[in-house]
């Protein structure tokens, strides 16, 4: 038994030259050191451009549309309370200097209305209507820009995906030899590409139906307040 032990030790020791040794002990401090995030984004290649042009597109149409549209919400009861009270005294000046100092889309839309005062009530509606189409779609302003990134960003990383794979079998073929160094570049080119692609795609797909949302809420808002602005003038 201990000349089979001594036997087995033997064969370890020839088999596990140093530099097999140093090898796999450099291989595993690579692997627990890892990747930074710029050295995996450098491993997509050329195709991580337009993805983080797409992201940075998208980024910022989201924050600029939220900010326009929170400002443009406003307090829609409070203002068409004041308008009230300033239409049964008969204060139509005030009511339009209210309105110039609230710049929001629905002040805009009763100025509008109250700029008309003395056409038949139908023509009114209609004016205030058409302005209320204007600031609707000065306030869906871009977001379609979303609803197109969110379908090309996964396709881009599609693209990404089939150039890594022409990677591996380039490699292939080149060498002649089928291993880890040879579809390495290529899957860090495939999963990089397809994993921004569609991070990118979700960033933009969840903005756009956010803001859409938040425009159909402002958009029933100001249709509520288009209807009491005509009750208000019926009453008057």
């Amino acid at each position: 038994m201990s000349v089979f032990l001594l036997q087995v030790g033997a064969a370890v020791n020839t088999a596990a030259s140093p530099d097999s040794v140093n090898a796999a002990v450099n291989a595993a401090a690579q692997a627990d050191g890892g990747l930074s995030l710029i050295d995996l984004i450098m491993k997509g290649g050329w195709i991580m451009v337009p993805l983080f042009l797409l992201s940075f597109v998208s980024i910022y149409i989201i924050i600029e549309r939220y900010i326009t549209i929170r400002r443009a919400a406003g307090n829609p009861d409070s203002f068409m309370a004041g308008i009230r009270a300033l239409m049964v005294k008969g204060d139509l000046p005030g009511a339009k200097m209210l309105c110039a100092q609230n710049p929001s889309p629905l002040a805009r839309m009763v100025e509008k209305g109250l700029r008309r005062i003395g056409l038949p009530l139908k023509e009114i509606e209609t004016s205030v209507e058409n302005v209320g189409k204007i600031e609707i779609a000065r306030l869906e302003k871009n977001i379609n820009i979303l609803g197109i990134i969110a379908g090309i960003a996964p396709m881009l990383g599609f693209v990404g995906t089939i150039i890594g794979v022409i990677k591996i079998f380039y490699a292939i073929n080149a060498t002649g030899e089928f291993g880890i160094s040879q579809i390495a570049g290529g899957l860090y080119t495939k999963m990089v590409t397809s994993a921004a692609g569609l991070i990118v795609g979700i960033i933009a797909h969840v903005g756009y139906h956010w803001l859409s949302i938040m425009v159909e809420r402002m958009v029933f808002r100001m249709e509520n307040s288009a209807i009491e602005f005509m009750d208000i003038l019926q009453d008057n």
